[in-house]
């Protein structure tokens, strides 16, 4: 009984098989697959460089991701470059919140000529100059896209 189990399991996977074969044989005889082939075979010599490229770029990656050394140097030359940014930005956060807290604890009023003698004021003077090159930057760019 195990005998023919084993003889039809065997004759049933030679059936699948030869259904297989047949199916790829059909395929096979497809125009819009015949010529997607001759495609494929022309641009054979790109394929061929193009996977060369790659299994270049794959070997170069899983160097670099298996160097520790490397990557821990990648990491401090990242943090070196980022230091100075972190730094500026904490300058500048604190400036405001500095400015924040003063404006709110002063009652003083500012009027015509306390704005014309703010005017004078170099730091409010770079402002103002920013400002307007900022201004005029996102002015042209609106119509360098239209």
């Amino acid at each position: 009984m195990s005998e023919t189990s084993v003889l039809n399991a065997e004759q049933g996977s030679a059936v699948t098989e030869a259904a297989a074969k047949l199916d790829v044989l059909d395929q096979l005889l497809k125009p819009e697959v015949q010529q997607a082939i001759t495609v494929l075979v022309d641009q054979l010599p790109k394929l061929a460089e193009m996977m060369s490229v790659l299994t270049n770029i794959y070997d170069i990656a899983q160097k670099v991701t298996n160097d520790r050394v490397l990557i821990q140097d990648m990491v401090g030359g990242i943090q070196e470059v980022l230091k100075p940014v972190g730094e500026k930005v904490k300058d500048y956060a604190s400036a405001a919140i500095e400015a924040s807290d003063r404006a709110d604890n002063s009652d003083a009023t500012i009027g015509v000529f306390g704005m014309m003698k703010l005017l004078k004021d170099p730091e409010l003077q770079r402002m103002l100059r920013f400002s307007q090159a900022y201004l005029n930057i996102l002015g042209e760019r609106k119509q360098n896209n239209k």
